[in-house]
């Protein structure tokens, strides 16, 4: 299927490329189907993917993998939250922190405390709310140094 986006203009993708968010994800709960881009010339995995809607072109998160920010990540989370993904093993599970980048890139920060949390298996992905005070809502990427 061809999809136009954001940033990437227009672009083929196969089925087995969608994921599905049964809830949509915070605030744009209408929009259910994405896919995952990344600038696939960069040489290296690329610190920034793309979660972009397959449904509206101008509907794009940047997103991270977690253990960029926090190779300690390791938030609680039962398995009746994950009921809408399917059963999986724990490998099959990929999780991104959606980011948000001002036009201070100083002050870009990721959601810690709502992890997106896709099953690779069944291309179901959902939104959580971690309840845990040591997951931040926007965790700055650059860190001042205290004085």
């Amino acid at each position: 299927m061809k999809i136009n986006t954001k940033y990437f203009g227009e672009i083929e993708i196969g089925d087995e490329k969608i994921i599905h968010f049964d809830n949509g994800v915070l605030g744009f709960e209408g929009y259910k189907d994405y896919t995952i881009l990344y600038d696939i010339e960069a040489e290296e995995e690329p610190f920034f993917s793309w979660l972009q809607s397959v449904e509206e072109q101008s509907l794009a998160f940047p997103i991270v993998n977690p253990f960029k920010v926090d190779k300690d990540y390791n938030p609680r989370i039962n398995d009746g939250m994950l009921k809408n993904i399917g059963e999986c093993l724990d490998e099959e599970l990929v999780i991104f922190f959606m980011a948000t980048i001002p036009e201070d890139i100083k002050e870009t920060s990721v959601n810690m405390k709502a992890p997106l949390i896709i099953n690779s298996v069944s291309r179901k992905g959902v939104q959580l709310i971690v309840e845990s005070p040591e997951y931040e809502i926007k965790h700055k990427l650059i860190r001042q140094e205290e004085e």
